[in-house]
């Protein structure tokens, strides 16, 4: 048995399919959904989602949100938000050394 997720945000879909499990950042604490968990919504966190497909685990970051979730589909809407195989290590680490400077 699958999920459907949906993670959108005001500029683009960021993500579209079936998935096995998911792990959100929520405002009260981590949750994990699996198939048949009970209706939610929630405010969610800035933070990291994680997506399971089979056995590979894919991220990606939500700038907070909120996400409903009813019937095996899971909808988040965020602020913002990026998958993590798009986010480039050096341009990260160059960002956060100018925060940490500021």
């Amino acid at each position: 048995m699958t999920l459907n997720l949906y993670v959108l945000t005001p500029k683009r879909i960021l993500w579209d399919s079936e998935v096995k499990e998911i792990i959100l950042s929520t405002a009260s604490g981590k949750i994990g959904v699996l198939p048949n968990h009970a209706p939610i919504f929630t405010g969610l966190d800035i933070g990291v989602l994680k997506i399971r497909l089979n056995d590979q685990w894919f991220t990606m970051t939500l700038m907070g949100g909120a996400a409903r979730i009813v019937n095996n589909e899971i909808t988040v809407v965020a602020h913002d938000g990026e998958k993590g195989s798009d986010i480039d290590p050096q341009e990260a680490q160059q960002t956060l050394e100018i925060a940490q400077d500021s």
